[in-house]
């Protein structure tokens, strides 16, 4: 079902953060997400404590890779993995691996890069498109099982395990859907639907093959998404019998989940609502 979601109070707001994320945007065939500035839209919880810190995490094939752990204080049923956009791991995704550990849900974001970067730390200069390049669904997928194995040991095996993603990262917790690891749901932000990654098929061509319950949310004015795609999207779920539901912000940008984003924060509260009662439903 594709959910076309108007809210009345964008009426009188301003658009400069839009514009700064389209010039940001333009003319780039895998554009940056997030820049070392942005931040999840989401204030401190006070509703429990929430420890978090950098990892690293070795995957079968032995390669090394960082990531960021957040436990929470009080944990609750659910737990959920992080995949950053194009840049990999950085700030942003640390920021809202802590807001989930805050309401009680484990978290783990991971970087993309171990293999051909190494695990140090980056800023925005980060030259990354020659190491998007060379990601590969098979070892993804390999760092994707060790990130599994560090969240469910422990009580962690008893806890219902999410993905969620943007950008690029959208696309890839889609496509994790599709192996057999025991998801009980996956989430996308502005996820490329049309995009080949190592030669294996677009989402679209791949989408039959989700096996977990799928979340998509989409900004209606992405040049980069057409909605178009979206709505097939739908139907390719549709057909194959996959519980979903996509969500289009009329309006709404690339990135909009961006706390300087201020005229799109109820897009971005509206957003985040619908990821937490995803994952209640699911956990």
């Amino acid at each position: 079902m594709c959910l076309f979601v108007t809210l009345a109070q964008r009426k009188n707001i301003g658009y400069n953060s839009h514009k700064d994320i389209q010039k940001r945007n333009k003319g780039v065939s895998c554009h940056m997400c997030y820049d070392d500035n942005a931040r999840p839209p989401l204030p401190p919880s006070e509703a429990g404590a929430a420890h978090g810190e950098d990892i690293v995490l070795e995957a079968a094939d032995g390669n090394r890779f960082a990531a960021y752990a957040a436990q929470p204080g009080k944990p609750t049923g659910a737990q959920i993995l992080i995949f950053p956009d194009v840049r990999g791991l950085h700030q942003f995704y640390k920021e809202l691996a802590l807001r989930f550990a805050e309401i009680g849900i484990t978290a783990v974001a991971i970087d993309y890069f171990g293999r051909t970067a190494g695990i140090g730390s980056r800023d925005d200069s980060f030259e990354y498109m020659p190491h998007v390049q060379q990601i590969r669904l098979e070892t993804f997928f390999a760092d994707v099982a060790a990130a599994l194995a560090y969240l469910r040991s422990g009580e962690g095996a008893h806890r219902s395990t999410f993905t969620v993603g943007f950008c690029m990262g959208g696309t890839l917790s889609f496509l994790s859907g599709t192996q057999d690891f025991g998801f009980a749901g996956v989430i996308g932000f502005y996820a490329g639907v049309t995009r080949d990654f190592g030669g294996r098929g677009t989402l679209l061509e791949q989408a039959h093959k989700i096996r977990y319950p799928v979340l998509g949310l989409f900004g209606g004015a992405d040049p980069n998404i057409p909605i178009s795609a979206v709505q097939r999207f739908d139907e390719v779920l549709d057909e194959a019998g996959v519980e979903h539901e996509m969500v289009i912000y009329p309006g709404a940008p690339h990135s909009f989940f961006d706390r300087r984003a201020v005229e799109f924060a109820d897009v971005s509260a509206d957003a985040w609502q619908h990821v937490l009662s995803f994952i209640a439903a699911h956990t």
